[in-house]
């Protein structure tokens, strides 16, 4: 049985928003003119899929600017993807790996439970298939569990990781990481960190510290900082964003569980309300569901352009 194409796989996993948003439209469109009331009800059709504020009062505006006096569905649909392209296209940037000496050091970090574990390997991964050397460092030390997790996909993958006990010292195991990471010339060091928001104080205490480590060893690292977002939390994501660009002076974004059931609007708000770049998306569960999109591919898809 042949696998779904990555198209397909984005289909379904921006379903729930594409069926979402054609509900709330229903009923909008095709009969009645584009007047004040009609377009209030339009741009709240797109704040309730959670594309956001922004992006929605964009294509109220335009809807309004360009003087459509009737538009059916799919026409409406058009104007939502050439908007939402306009967000995703300038963020829509894949990891560059360029970093000069090697390796470049990637720390991931994001709550417990984002999908942080499997979005490290799925990165691995990718990678791997560029052709880049990978080692990975389990510095979320707290549990126990992530380093077990860590190590099995760090097998599946076929890199070498380098864990210590829980509880042990997160920027020792960078440490260990970096000087191994040189020596064997690798090009890329992923870094898994705790994924602790109950005490603030905590991980900016041990993000700092990490990062005078890698000072010592690079300057230049830590070279990237990628947050991990669960698309399935919606809005909580962009609070999220907001904690831990405070907290660990995030670089970039990736959101993964776009697996159907996910709120995948929040893509667009993320874009739309930080700017920043968004490497790569995870529309599943297995290594090859996980890569850099396309703008306009993506904002077809969310707007359900081709389905009416």
């Amino acid at each position: 049985m042949t696998p779904p194409s990555w198209h397909q796989r984005l289909l379904g996993g921006f379903k729930r928003t594409s069926g979402r948003l054609g509900d709330n439209l229903t009923g909008l469109l095709g009969t009645q003119h584009l007047d004040d009331a009609t377009l209030d009800e339009i741009e709240d059709a797109l704040i309730a899929s959670d594309l956001g504020p922004a992006t929605a009062a964009k294509v109220r505006e335009r809807l309004s600017t360009e003087r459509y006096e009737k538009m059916d569905a799919r026409g409406v649909r058009v104007v939502v993807a050439e908007e939402i392209a306009k967000v995703l296209a300038p963020v829509a940037k894949p990891l560059e790996i360029e970093a000069f000496p090697r390796p470049q050091v990637i720390l991931v970090i994001g709550v417990n439970g984002s999908g942080k574990t499997t979005t490290i390997a799925k990165l691995a991964h990718l990678l791997t298939e560029q052709d880049y050397s990978v080692m990975l460092v389990a510095g979320d030390t707290f549990r126990a569990a992530a380093i077990g997790q860590l190590q099995v996909w760090a097998d599946r993958v076929g890199v070498p990781l380098i864990s210590g006990k829980e509880g042990g010292d997160a920027a020792g195991l960078v440490y260990e990481g970096v000087k191994r990471g040189t020596a064997e010339g690798i090009d890329v060091l992923i870094v898994d960190t705790a994924g602790r928001l109950q005490n603030k104080r905590e991980l900016m205490d041990e993000l700092s510290k990490i990062r005078r480590v890698l000072g010592r060893l690079n300057p230049e690292a830590p070279h990237d900082v990628v947050l991990v977002l669960d698309a399935t939390t919606g809005q909580n994501a962009l609070s999220q964003i907001d904690v831990f660009k405070e907290s660990a002076g995030v670089t970039g974004l990736v959101m993964t569980k776009l697996d159907g059931t996910a709120r995948g609007g929040v893509l667009v708000a993320a874009a739309e309300r930080t700017g920043l770049p968004i490497h790569a998306i995870g529309v599943g569960e297995t290594l090859d569901d996980f890569r850099p999109f396309d703008p306009n591919e993506v904002a077809r898809i969310i707007a359900g352009v081709d389905e009416v």
